[in-house]
């Protein structure tokens, strides 16, 4: 397949970096259909294991600059993989942060590395949302997309009705939500709930589970979104890790 700049419609995406590279070959290695080596990654540990993993599992594996000339002008970027886009389920019975329009590929890589440090492996967007499959969300995940589930949903009814149903906990983030984060108990199974960056949720999530809000000082009028789905995903899961 010829290496092309990464549109959403395109069938495949790519890892770019060693490190988000190794991620896929290690944990979903079905899923990469190309190796790519720029002609300056020299012989190292990591250059070994990386073509270690390709020959047993029969993965193409060239070295071709022009690739990287294409897909990433970083200098520091030695290892592509092309990955061929797959579709997951989101595991009913676990627990799952929900994302509701999130509008930013480094934020959305960031969210996705917490959860999975976390040991919240699924997570739900309500659209319109960010392309997790786009390169530079994958990039600013470290890989860590490869250890998680992910689905898109038209509407939050659509996720609460299906995904979200069942004996399930929910806790909308809001700056005025009604209990404060650190005296509010999580049960498990939850579903922590995120707005946009720009907007935050609609006033609506007011009356779905229990929303909460992290307090913090004045000198600031909000947190971010990745520190905040940070801080909830550590409340959530000190106890437990999620289990």
């Amino acid at each position: 397949m010829a290496v092309k700049r990464y549109k959403k419609e395109d069938i495949v995406t790519y890892c770019l970096g060693a490190t988000v590279s190794m991620e896929y070959l290690n944990i979903r290695p079905e899923a990469v259909t190309q190796v790519y080596l720029h002609s300056a990654f020299y012989e190292s540990e990591t250059k070994e294991k990386i073509l270690k993993i390709c020959k047993e599992r029969h993965i193409p594996c060239d070295v071709n600059d022009k690739a990287f000339q294409i897909l990433s002008q970083k200098e520091n970027c030695f290892v592509i993989a092309m990955i061929k886009k797959y579709t997951s389920e989101l595991d009913r019975d676990a627990s799952h942060v929900v994302l509701v329009n999130p509008g930013n590929s480094g934020n959305a890589g960031t969210i996705i590395r917490s959860a999975a440090g976390f040991g919240v492996t699924d997570i739900a967007i309500i659209r319109p949302g960010v392309d997790f499959f786009d390169p530079k969300v994958i990039r600013a995940s470290m890989g860590a997309l490869a250890r998680i589930r992910f689905k898109y949903y038209d509407s939050w009814e659509e996720y609460e009705k299906t995904d979200g149903a069942g004996n399930r906990h929910f806790y909308p983030f809001m700056l005025d939500g009604s209990t404060l984060l650190h005296e509010t108990k999580i049960e498990k199974p939850f579903s922590l709930i995120m707005g946009n960056e720009a907007t935050g949720l609609p006033a609506s999530f007011a009356k779905v589970g229990c929303p909460v809000r992290i307090e913090h000082t004045n000198n600031i009028d909000s947190l971010n979104l990745p520190i905040a789905t940070s801080i909830g995903l550590y409340e959530a899961t000190k106890d437990g890790f999620g289990e």
